[in-house]
């Protein structure tokens, strides 16, 4: 005997089985997650390019500022001299690289005695700490993160209906935009603000309306009233936003150095590719003339 539902039932069954739907949709609506705005970057896009002397700068701020806790482990200083990136003089980053607070340490000497170093171009731009248990210990159970891959690693989430997910997908293919990690260390870097008066703050956090939970354990990095200034020849005057923009390109690059070769060889591609289609459609239409249909 075969049992039939009634259709009332089978329609109940199919609204309860969307209600996880309707309430992540009736979420995203509701602007639960923060918003994070989509910035104007010269690296953007399908034929975007890095900015030399945005790069430069870039640097300065995180030498200045975000190398006290942070480390850039996969970038070496050489690769500060490297097209594609900020080409500083070699010259002047092997005495960036003698003159590194930090030194390379690990290394043992003839009789396996661990010594310490000034670095080189082929070493590795380090942090304060030698290790992830020294930097708990400084930062109070914190973990600063190596920012050789942080923009790569984040991403900007536009809270939106489910339903409405795969067109702004859709767009982003369209456009070519692979900028969400730099958007959101951007808002990050200028999202620190005073906590709401109904918000509980838990000891030693900091509020920002960038990060998810709005709590922080990074105190803020660069403020309205302390920031890098740049040298007068630069053309740029330091401000919380300008320096947040370079810092976050300067990251940028760090995570992705080959960008502006790797866009230059798909547009020489492309072109290739179009140049031989029409060769093949003149030569086949050539060979194809005298032939009856």
């Amino acid at each position: 005997m075969k049992l039939v539902q009634p259709r009332w039932r089978i329609a109940a069954l199919a609204l309860v089985g969307a209600l996880p739907l309707l309430g992540g949709a009736a979420q995203a609506e509701s602007g639960h997650g923060a918003a994070i705005e989509r910035q104007d970057w010269t690296f953007g896009g399908f034929t975007g390019q890095y900015d030399q002397a945005q790069l430069q700068r870039g640097f300065q701020v995180f030498q200045q500022v975000c190398s006290a806790c942070h480390s850039l482990k996969r970038v070496k200083f050489r690769n500060l001299v490297q097209p594609g990136g900020p080409q500083f003089p070699e010259e002047s980053v092997k005495a960036l690289a003698k003159a590194w607070p930090y030194q390379i340490s690990g290394e043992l000497d003839d009789q396996g005695n661990p010594i310490d170093r000034l670095p080189g171009l082929p070493d590795p731009i380090i942090g304060p700490y030698k290790n992830d248990v020294q930097a708990r210990a400084a930062q109070n159970g914190a973990l600063p993160p190596d920012l050789s891959l942080i923009v790569k690693a984040r991403s900007a989430e536009q809270p939106s209906a489910w339903y409405n997910q795969w067109l702004l997908m859709l767009r982003d293919i369209a456009i070519g935009y692979q900028e969400g990690g730099a958007d959101y260390l951007y808002a990050l870097l200028t999202g620190y603000h005073e906590p709401p008066a109904d918000m509980h703050m838990q000891d030693g956090m900091n509020y920002n309306v960038a990060f998810p939970g709005h709590q922080l354990a990074m105190p803020p990095p660069l403020s309205k009233d302390a920031f890098v200034d740049y040298q007068p020849e630069s053309g740029v005057k330091g401000s919380l936003d300008q320096n947040a923009r370079d810092v976050t390109a300067f990251l940028a690059w760090a995570s992705d150095p080959t960008l502006d070769g790797r866009k230059r060889l798909g547009w020489q591609v492309m072109l290739y590719l179009l140049i031989t289609t029409v060769l093949l459609f003149l030569v086949k239409k050539k060979i194809w003339s005298r032939v009856e249909h």
